[in-house]
């Protein structure tokens, strides 16, 4: 696909920063991810500000760092330490900013492309829990994403989505499920435009599922600079009010 690939949710600021964990897995600027590693030898490094807005609270990382390697041509390696803020809404209660929890994952390459098949690739993944759980900046406990991803082209055209299960442990918590389909467009050399949709289950007992979606503008600088940005919302189900991504892509 174009050179920035195909990299949510909710009422307390722990539950949310548990969201955001998976955020940072998407395919920037995308919730949705897509199967495609870097070049063999090769990095594709972001840097990022992502927030969350919701009635109750908005939350966030600013700064984040995603760093992937093309260890083989069907492998990926990642890492993404990030900085978490949490802003309650409530009155007198103070925001914090620290550091947030840190995922890793490998994404393996199964399937390619032709003209007929799509290429596929299975991204399992897991955040450790670095952020501290008591300030309202991490989850407290390791979770594990286990999704499969799949993506087409065909001319100036790429369609990718997929989805996948959180295991999502601690009190409170329920394992919950992430499915996302994104379609993106290239206008020329220099701009890409990308819209997607998505679900995802209660990762609470409290909580509630959601169905939103995004737009993405993707600026190509140069073959190796790019400058990624979305907005979106939950679409009637959900709490999200906004979401919004910037980040730059260098590829090394």
């Amino acid at each position: 696909m174009s050179p920035a690939p195909g990299g949510l949710r909710r009422l307390a600021a722990i539950s949310a920063l548990t969201a955001l964990a998976a955020l940072s897995w998407a395919g920037p600027p995308y919730q949705t991810d897509d199967p495609e590693p870097p070049e063999v030898g090769h990095w594709e490094l972001y840097l990022s500000a992502y927030a969350a807005a919701e009635p109750h609270a908005a939350v966030g990382g600013v700064p984040q760092f995603e760093f992937n390697y093309g260890a083989t041509e069907d492998l990926q390696l990642s890492v993404s330490p990030q900085a978490a803020f949490s802003l309650p809404a409530t009155g007198g209660a103070q925001g914090r900013w620290g550091l947030g929890d840190t995922e890793v994952g490998a994404k393996f390459r199964f399937l390619h492309e032709d003209t007929v098949r799509p290429q596929a690739a299975f991204y399992p993944q897991v955040a450790l829990p670095s952020g501290d759980a008591a300030q309202s900046l991490g989850n407290g406990k390791a979770q594990a994403f286990l999704p499969l991803w799949l993506q087409k082209s065909w001319g100036p055209w790429t369609s990718f989505g997929g989805g996948g299960v959180w295991i999502n442990p601690g009190a409170g918590n329920r394992n919950w499920t992430f499915v996302g389909a994104a379609l993106q467009r290239d206008l020329g050399e220099r701009i890409s435009v990308g819209a997607e949709l998505f679900f995802h289950s209660a990762d609470r007992d409290d909580d509630t599922n959601g169905l939103g979606s995004n737009l993405a503008l993707l600026w190509h600088l140069n073959h190796d600079d790019h400058l990624v940005f979305s907005a979106g919302r939950d679409l009637g189900i959900g709490n999200t009010l906004f979401m919004g991504y910037a980040g730059w892509q260098k590829l090394i």
